[in-house]
């Protein structure tokens, strides 16, 4: 019966990262209708973006490790912090050697192990390093909602999957246009802009299988996902949203962003 529930709960984590994979690639599908995109709208979507991430951090990923270790009659103070911690110093040694390039730099400004990739693998490849984590919490969090831990269901996890989807829409758009503008082909440049998404299924389906199997570090793996996501969105979302000096466009969008995802989390939880 542990088997089949554990096939279970994987099936749904596969098909709950599909699906934000798919919104990836239907942002990219942008770039077949425009060729580019205004920097407002861009700064708009980046800052949506690190809202739903943040307040999925919290919601769908702090608060049931925090519950889940006051449930089993333990701080919660060590899993929350040590886990979160380690998201963070996890996603900055991936930082430091995976070479990558943020939205609208220069190759020379490239990032991680100098190599001579190409300007729309290195793009790819910054895209994919925030996915990692998206991909992680969605799995951990449809773990989390199968073993029945405090605070963490089903809906929760549908919740969370639905505000990840929503924000690679545009993380989608934001690859695939800047490859267009750069003289990339149509094809090419939605080729690379959901290949960014692909990582996720496979970060999904890896979270929820430890963590069913593995129950004891539920609560660090929920914190660490949090950490991860945080991470991304203090190194790469809101400091690329507001360098071109679009500070109340990007606000307003991370104001939003942060608003839809609790009220997902909240009402769906």
């Amino acid at each position: 019966m542990m088997w089949f529930s554990s096939q279970h709960v994987v099936l749904q984590a596969l098909l709950a990262t599909m699906f934000t994979y798919g919104l990836t690639a239907l942002g990219a599908g942008t770039v077949f209708f425009f060729r580019d995109i205004n920097r407002k709208v861009l700064d708009g979507m980046l800052g949506f973006a690190g809202g739903v991430m943040i307040a999925a951090s919290f919601w769908s990923l702090l608060a049931p490790a925090i519950a889940m270790a006051e449930a089993a009659g333990t701080s919660p103070l060590i899993p929350a912090v040590t886990g979160f911690l380690m998201g963070g110093v996890f996603l900055r040694g991936v930082d430091r050697i995976l070479p990558h390039l943020h939205l609208e730099h220069k190759r020379e400004e490239a990032e991680g192990i100098k190599t001579s990739w190409s300007r729309s693998i290195l793009l790819v490849l910054a895209i994919t390093l925030h996915n990692i984590p998206e991909g992680l919490a969605v799995g951990v969090g449809f773990g989390a909602a199968a073993v029945g831990i405090p605070g963490a269901g089903f809906a929760g996890a549908v919740a969370l999957a639905l505000g990840i989807g929503l924000q690679n829409f545009p993380e989608g758009a934001a690859v695939s246009i800047p490859l267009r503008r750069d003289g990339a082909s149509r094809f090419r440049s939605f080729w690379y802009g959901q290949l960014s998404g692909l990582v996720e299924p496979v970060a999904g389906v890896l979270g929820a299988a430890l963590v069913f199997f593995i129950q004891p570090v539920l609560p660090y793996a929920l914190a660490f996902a949090a950490g991860a996501m945080i991470f991304v969105v203090a190194e790469e979302l809101i400091p690329e949203a507001y360098r071109e000096g679009n500070d109340h466009i990007a606000t307003t969008g991370l104001m939003l962003g942060f608003a839809i995802m609790m009220a997902m989390d909240v009402g769906l939880g």
